[in-house]
Order: C-alpha cells, then structure tokens, then sequence
C-alpha cells in the first residue's frame, strides 16, 4: 500500500527571517524561551517533537527531590523579577504561605515538572509536536533554514514545513543510556529489563516480580532501589543493587565543592587545555554523580528498621561491580555474569527483573547538522568545538550562530547539565544574540579562584588584576 504523500507547507523566501528558533523544549530551553519572552526585539520561536513538556516522568517518584535549591529555577538566578519565576507560579496557586511554611529549600521532582509544565503552557511561542529534520546554512541569504515536520496526535507525520533564522539554540537532551552487555535483553520481549527512564511505568510489574536487581550506583539507582524497598515485605525484600563505583558514594554538596557549578568554574574549566579538560570531567563524577547524603540515609534507615525484631533484610547492595555479560535463562529469568573489579572474582546472579539506573548520554548532533558538517571545527576526538558563550565555532563564512545547551560537557565541565547553571546560561546566550546586555550578569560567582590568575570577567573593569607571580620551573 503506498503512503500518501505528506504535504508540504510552502515558505515565503521574502518573508523576514526570524532571530532565534529553540531546538527542544526541555528545562534549559525553556528557561531560554522565559527569558527571551520580554525581549520584544527578538522574534524567537521553540520546537519539540513531544505533544507536551515531560520532564523525566518515569522518575517522578514520590518523595523524592531535585538536588538544586528551589532558587534554581528557569530564570530566578538571571531576573529575579521574572514572572516565570517558581515563587511567582506558587503565588498563581495560592501556595506561597503552604511553602513559606513547609521550609522545603529542594522542592519535589514533581513539582518541579508542574512548574515547568505551567511555564510551556502559559508562555507563547512555543510548538510541540514538532519533529525538527534538519538544519543548513543557506549562504545566499545569511541565514540558516529549519526544516521540520509537524506531527497529529498520533506521533505521525502530519505535513512538512520550514523556516529561516539568522540563529539556532540546540536544546534536544540527552537520551537514556544501556551498557553494550544489556542492550539485547531490553530490546527482547519477556522477563522486564528497563531502563530507569522507565519505572514507574512498570513499577507494579517490578514489584510483583520474586527478585528484582538494580544496576547503577547514581541518584535514580538509589532511589529506586529504596522505593522497591519500602514497598516489599519483610525478610523476603529479594533484591541485589549493584554498581560500578567503588562506593555507594555520596555527593559533594560541601559550600566550596558546590562552586564547581558557578560561572566561575565553568569559564576557568572552558580555558584549559582540552586533554586537561578530558580527564577532569572523568575524575569528577562524585560532584554529579554521586548519591544526595539524604538518600543515602533513607536506605540505611529503611534497612536497619528491618533488623529490628532480629534477622537481616533479603537484600544484597555490592558497589565495585561491572556485568561482563547477560542472558536469558528459558524465558522467565535472567543470567548476570559480574566482576568485581577489586577483588578480579567473577560470578553469577540469576534475577527475574532489571532495572538499569546507567545514567543518560548527550544525543549525538550529528544526524540533525549533517548539512552543516563542512562548516563545523571540531576538536581532536572529532566534538564540534564551542566558544565560552556556548557557540558552535562555524567556518566564517557562516554569519549566524548555533548556541548549544546541556551537550557541551567537553568543553565547559560539570555544571553543564546542572539545572543551577540554566539561567546563567541562558541570559549568556541571550546577550550574545542581542549584542546587548539585556541580562547584566554578576562579575564573580566563588570565592574559589581557579587557578593563578582570575578571569577577566571576575574583575571590575577600572580594577588591576592581582595575580600569584610565576615561580621559576623547578622551584
């Protein structure tokens, strides 16, 4: 049966080309989007493939929180006075007086999501179940053309369309991330092996399985496994946490660890030599990847109350592990072949249930800038390069400019997926655009210097930097 065609939209080439199109409706462009809205002299317009904003839904568990202060909402830290701000959504609820008085500084995931959802509903501008295709730079009107595919109800093509802009902000997210040795198990129909993206979508069917393992030692492993916990019965819990860190290791959220996501860290981190940059995103996994101490704690809690009336929780939680491989036993149970890298002893687990809290990866750019790939500069390990501004460094001919959000952990460090930094980022790029400074931002963010000489940025303009004098080589 052939397809019919899908119709196209045509476009006006003398139609004025826009100055922005948002690529994704995620936090951080959203976050854009807020705060571009009372610039009237930006027409700015957002696309996103999702019939709505959905903010992780498969781990809005109950309970638990994001690990940023309130305050670190779309735009607060840019323009307190925004109307897109979390207080001024609590105060269209008439909730400030309940929070004011529930003391909560780290809000809940789902309200988080309610916040941004009120946000995307609210603010225009902004079209959902838009598939963008591709972008190109079109060097005989300076501008860049979008093209996209609008989408029905259905998630199917419904007509085609484009558009010109004279600059593009990528905000498309990251995508969930499965090891090499499982992925055949959760492309396999059968025995539930899922990502943690996915959980509480099968969170009954977990829980009525005999066992259930957890393979990631981050934040949603913990959560996760804490939630099975609570919710299986005493001295029959059957479960196993497993994770590849040599520790169920909390987070840093000391004061002065905490200034590794300040704009400071970030423009000194965006400095360096990029193999120096390569082994510190590495080396720092604990400022964001670790578990929040209060997690931690709510596990030990639950299992200690669980030894109360004498014996020991059925539940197995070993860090220093990594699964070599996996496979189906028959059709109702799963094989683990494990490692533990310290000890160098392999063994096996047999589990009806996996859910793999293994984190998230940046969606590759390469398919949606294919016909821009002549024009990028890329790095050694073939990353597109980016400015402190968070542009896509494009051959000169190219006028216009690609900002990026969330996929520049190569080049501007930790606080790249960092909802504290989202606002920061955005008036940067906003004030790149305009030329302007529509968003003045704060000169010095740490009282950390890093390194031995200050930013330029740091320091007031009528003031010397004062710098450590150079010690001879060998001193």
């Amino acid at each position: 049966m052939t397809r019919p065609a899908i119709p196209h939209t045509p476009h006006d080439e003398t139609q004025a080309p826009r100055d922005l199109v948002g690529i994704g409706i995620g936090p951080f462009n959203l976050s854009l989007a807020a705060l571009a809205h009372p610039l009237a002299e930006l027409d700015a317009v957002f696309y996103e493939q999702r019939p709505t904003f959905d903010w992780h839904p498969g781990l809005l568990i109950d309970g638990a929180t994001i690990q940023v202060p309130f305050l670190a909402d779309l735009v607060t830290l840019a323009d307190p006075a925004s109307p897109w701000s979390f207080l001024n959504y609590l105060k269209t609820r008439d909730r400030l007086f309940p929070f004011y008085f529930a003391q909560q500084f780290h809000i809940q995931r789902a309200e988080y999501d309610a916040y941004c959802r009120w946000v995307a509903e609210n603010l225009p501008g902004l079209h959902f179940r838009h598939q963008v295709d591709a972008v190109r730079w079109n060097p005989e009107r300076d501008v860049f053309e979008v093209d996209f595919t609008r989408l029905d109800a259905d998630g199917e093509a419904e007509s085609l369309g484009r558009t010109h802009t004279r600059n593009v902000v990528l905000g498309i997210g990251t995508e969930p991330h499965v090891p090499d040795p499982l992925r055949p198990l959760v492309d396999a129909p059968g025995v539930p092996v899922l990502h943690a993206a996915d959980y509480l979508a099968h969170r009954d069917t977990l829980l009525a399985a005999e066992h259930v393992t957890v393979i990631g030692s981050g934040q949603s492993g913990a959560e996760i496994f804490l939630d099975l916990l609570r919710h299986r019965p005493h001295g029959r819990e059957q479960l196993h946490w497993l994770g590849r860190t040599e520790s169920f290791a909390p987070m840093e959220y000391s004061k002065l660890g905490l200034e590794h996501f300040t704009p400071d860290y970030t423009r000194y981190f965006h400095a360096l030599a990029e193999p120096v940059r390569d082994t510190l995103v590495t080396a720092q996994w604990q400022l964001h990847k670790g578990i929040d101490a209060g997690t931690i704690a709510a596990v030990h809690d639950e299992l200690y109350r669980r030894t109360l009336h004498g014996g020991w929780p059925d539940a197995v939680l070993t860090p220093g592990v990594r699964v070599r491989t996996a496979g189906r036993i028959a059709t109702s149970k799963i094989e683990l072949h494990v490692e533990h890298t310290q000890q160098g002893t392999r063994s096996r687990l047999t589990t009806d249930a996996v859910v793999l809290a293994t984190g998230y990866r940046e969606r590759p750019l390469t398919r949606l800038l294919a016909g821009l790939d002549p024009y990028l500069r890329r790095d050694s390990h073939d990353r597109p390069r980016l400015d402190e501004e968070f542009r896509l460094l494009l051959d000169p001919s190219v006028t216009g400019s690609i900002h990026v959000q969330n996929t520049e952990l190569h080049t501007h460090g930790v606080g790249t997926p960092d909802l504290g930094l989202a606002a920061w980022r955005s008036a940067t790029i906003l004030n790149a655009l305009t030329g302007k400074q529509p968003y003045p931002l704060p000169h010095r963010t740490a009282f950390t210097t890093f390194g031995l000489e200050q930013h330029p940025s740091q320091l007031p303009s009528a003031r010397r930097p004062r710098t450590l004098t150079p010690l001879a080589d060998g001193i």
